[in-house]
């Protein structure tokens, strides 16, 4: 059964004429998804510090909680915000990530990479690395603990959160000591059963899907490239630990199922959860569906408990 308030909010964009999202160009798209997210999301919790940032070329945002001080070293969740690769900046997730520091006591830096059709695969991969590698350098003048370094991501996040920790790996250089896939996106194939018995009706579409891979893949020859497409990496072993979140409604579910189970196939510590009920994207809109909350919450802990070691 979907969730009462998650098909409430499916029948009011039905009879509002919401237009799909593959029906839009990437800035009308931008635009909608910007401005919709003050229907959706929570009022922002007031944090310690907001602060803005660059990594070379790479926007970021600071998010100290409230409560702590400007000295205080924290531990730092490096966030990638959803939108296929094609829509979402700093603003569209700045709710999340606000939560996500108060809820875990830690500091947040959202990175606002590059996006499709402008700038390609592997634009965005290569600004997250980027992103991620600057934080860990900067960790002492802004007060941050490297050695408690997360990365996390909702959606094409998620995917891109996974990606950074394969690159790292493969480069030799510190891993993040975990990772948090919000419904990450990890087969640009789109094979996996959900895609067919979720891919209308609930928000996220085969039809968007194919939407933002174009906008972000040249070609069909890059959709088994494992910075694509994590899940095909020939190898998950040595990976950080890992809580894979998904949504019963949601295309991607069985994908982000498959990837929690490639990574306790290798020995990677691996939690999944799938809130049965819900939709792709629903974590963002805790004004109208309760359950965004508890997934934030339960988030929290996770990152909390990696944190303590």
């Amino acid at each position: 059964m979907l969730d009462p308030q998650a098909r409430a909010l499916i029948d009011l964009m039905i009879e509002k004429g919401v237009p799909p999202t593959h029906t839009l160009t990437p800035a009308q798209a931008r635009a909608f998804y910007r401005d919709r997210r003050t229907f959706t999301q929570p009022e922002p919790p007031a944090m310690a510090q907001v602060r803005e940032l660059r990594a070379g070329e790479v926007p970021l945002r600071l998010y100290r909680p409230a409560g702590t001080s400007g000295s205080e070293r924290l531990p730092v969740l490096v966030y990638f915000h959803g939108g296929g690769w094609t829509i979402g900046d700093l603003d569209t997730h700045d709710v999340l990530c606000r939560q996500l520091a108060q809820a875990s006591g830690a500091a947040v830096v959202s990175v606002d990479y590059r996006l499709g059709p402008e700038q390609r695969f592997p634009a965005a991969v290569d600004d997250c690395v980027a992103a991620t590698r600057w934080v860990r350098a900067q960790a002492d003048a802004l007060a941050l603990d490297a050695s408690r370094l997360a990365v996390g991501g909702d959606s094409a996040g998620g995917n891109l959160a996974a990606v950074v920790c394969l690159v790292l790996r493969e480069g030799g250089e510190p891993l993040p000591a975990f990772q948090l896939l919000i419904y990450p996106a990890t087969d640009m194939r789109a094979v996996a059963p959900s895609h067919t018995s979720n891919g209308q009706g609930y928000l996220l579409t085969r039809d968007s899907i194919a939407y933002y891979r174009g906008h972000y893949l040249a070609d069909a020859t890059q959709w088994t490239d494992w910075r694509a497409s994590p899940l095909l990496a020939s190898d998950h072993r040595g990976l950080p630990p890992a809580l894979v979140l998904t949504a019963g409604f949601d295309p991607l579910r069985d994908e982000g199922l498959q990837y929690a189970n490639a990574l306790s196939a290798a020995g990677v510590p691996a939690q999944y959860v799938c809130f049965e009920r819900q939709i792709h994207g629903f974590i963002t809109m805790g004004r109208l569906l309760e359950e965004a909350n508890t997934a934030v919450e339960l988030c929290a802990g996770a990152l909390r408990r990696a944190w303590r070691g």
